[in-house]
């Protein structure tokens, strides 16, 4: 069996830009469904950026490999996952163990046993990544992009999508996307592929350009308005359309609490709210709101990987606009765009390609 060399960029400790790593996968050492993938590109999530400058803690203490967005060619395999040579996949970002009382009863993606890349273990920002075969979702042999892009299926396309499964969203529903960036933008993307009507709300002139460069045409900048006014825009937009007052499907995928207080605002007649984005910020709400609407909220986090392979196939299908939402960059480019990232310049969403694998 042979040795693999991975190049990698870890962090060491918070607030502080990762440092190149160099080390050895022993591929005698892989267990009999375990694979070593060759990475072809990981996308810098928020998350990521918590990580690193948000206070939020990785669950492995550092150093540690960030990156969980992540798609590639399996290049070695243990000895009971030699199907998997050569195909390529993407990695769901949370990997369940598939037997647990959460994994039986259908919610496997809130698996106490769960791994996920750039968090329990090194991740994606790496040349190859050492991972259980189990998960894995092929990239359907009619994709004729490059599969660099598709990493971002991992999360930032899937989280929306069992969001939207979740909302039951379907022909003629009102979805209302709060902040407009690469989970907000994917999400509209994925609801208008429902056959849902959409309505923008973002604080960037620029993001909701980007939006109605994608055909959607409904969109509010918020920007010192006040939540009671924006809910007036989007009744006159709903009324204007003769779309229905009740029922809305609302999705904060912000991760600003600014947008959550809107999110909850927005509630009216059997409403639903699903929370995508995350924000350590706390939130004042008054809950009996939810009673007196005959309302539900609920939180989102990740996605199931049984629901990846459909999914993967409504993107390879165009549901999805990949060439101009994301952005290829070299992986040793990562100090800078971590530092963009966090300023709020990363738009479209950056990928990052091993230097070694980087064709001009």
């Amino acid at each position: 069996m042979m040795e693999i060399v991975v190049t990698g960029w870890e962090i060491f400790e918070e607030n502080t830009l990762p440092r190149l790593r160099n080390w050895v996968i022993d591929c005698s050492t892989l267990e009999h469904e375990e694979v070593v993938v060759q990475v072809a590109g990981c996308g810098v999530c928020h998350t990521d950026l918590g990580f690193l400058y948000g206070g939020v803690k990785t669950k492995h203490e550092l150093p540690l490999v960030l990156g969980h967005e992540i798609s590639g060619t399996v290049i070695a395999c243990g000895e009971n996952a030699k199907q998997w040579s050569g195909v390529k996949v993407v990695i769901p970002a949370v990997l369940p163990c598939g037997d647990c009382e959460d994994c039986r009863s259908n919610r496997s993606n809130v698996c106490v046993n769960q791994i996920m890349p750039g968090n329990d273990v090194d991740g994606g920002f790496a040349s190859h990544i050492r991972v259980p075969s189990k998960w894995l979702v092929p990239i359907p042999d009619n994709y004729q992009g490059d599969i660099a892009k598709l990493s971002v299926v991992a999360d930032a396309i899937s989280t929306p999508w069992q969001a939207l499964l979740r909302a039951e969203v379907g022909e003629g529903d009102v979805c209302i996307i709060i902040g407009c960036g690469g989970v907000g933008g994917y999400c509209a993307q994925l609801s208008n592929s429902l056959g849902a009507n959409i309505i923008c709300i973002d604080v960037s002139d620029e993001k909701l350009s980007m939006m109605d460069a994608l055909g959607f045409t409904n969109l509010i900048n918020s920007t010192n308005t006040e939540d009671w006014q924006v809910k007036k825009k989007v009744k006159k937009i709903a009324k204007t359309n003769n779309w229905s007052l009740s029922g809305w499907k609302i999705f904060e995928c912000s991760g600003h609490v600014s947008g959550q207080s809107l999110g909850y605002s927005l509630l009216g007649p059997s409403a639903t709210l699903a929370i995508v984005g995350f924000t350590m910020d706390k939130l004042t709400i008054r809950l009996s709101n939810l009673m007196a609407f005959d309302a539900k909220a609920f939180g989102n986090w990740g996605c199931q990987p049984e629901l990846y392979a459909e999914l993967l196939e409504k993107v390879v299908g165009g549901a999805v606009d990949l060439e101009s939402s994301t952005e290829l960059r070299k992986l040793s480019e990562i100090g800078s765009i971590f530092e963009s990232g966090h300023k709020g310049k990363l738009n479209p969403r950056v990928v990052l390609v091993p230097d070694q694998f980087w064709e001009e």
